[in-house]
């Protein structure tokens, strides 16, 4: 069984690609990093996919669709992160309700960091197949003020980026794929 952790590499037109979407590849690498290192062994298999083609038509994603569809009973919950990595506030969520309820439950684990939310709908080019098939989908919600001041243009460079908010990011999407990884059960669909 999978829990999937996710972001792409994007803005091939101009700039770096920092915040759109580096950081978003960079906090689901962070996550299974932070794992690894606290010694942390999760019931099911945490798998990190670095989407790439996104702005091609999500071609990447449908490929990894289209080759690992027929296991799709197996994927736990998808999560991706594209909207830069600011300030989170919670997530977006896809599934029924008592997965909902879970999420819920998972998002009050971060009451310290102030970051609670659960919003209808996860968003993601890379994650729509799977949750269009009924897998419960997850992405980061953060603080999208300025992200239009930088989304693909020559500004998006490593500079944008801020290590304290990132560190808040690559916290909730290591809570929440931890925490849905070692549950006893699959969320429900």
């Amino acid at each position: 069984q999978i829990v999937l952790v996710s972001g792409h590499l994007d803005s091939w037109d101009v700039g770096q690609g920092a915040m759109d979407d580096g950081g978003g590849a960079f906090i689901s690498w962070e996550a299974l990093s932070l794992i690894k290192d606290l010694g942390l062994r999760p019931k099911r298999t945490l798998r990190l996919v670095l989407w790439t083609a996104e702005e091609q038509g999500g071609i990447g994603a449908q490929q990894y669709y289209q080759l690992h569809k027929e296991n799709i009973s197996n994927f736990d919950i998808v999560m991706e992160s594209d909207e830069g990595t600011f300030k989170p506030s919670g997530l977006g969520f896809t599934g029924n309700a008592k997965a909902r309820d879970i999420v819920k439950e998972i998002m009050a684990l971060l009451q310290p960091i102030n970051v609670t939310d659960v919003y209808d709908n996860a968003d993601g080019t890379d994650i729509d197949y799977w949750m269009r098939d009924g897998v419960p989908g997850a992405s980061l919600r953060d603080d999208l003020s300025k992200y239009f001041w930088f989304h693909h243009s020559q500004g998006d460079t490593m500079t944008v980026q801020d290590p304290n908010q990132m560190n808040l990011c690559a916290a909730v999407w290591t809570v929440v794929s931890y925490v849905i990884a070692d549950m006893e059960e699959m969320l429900p669909r």
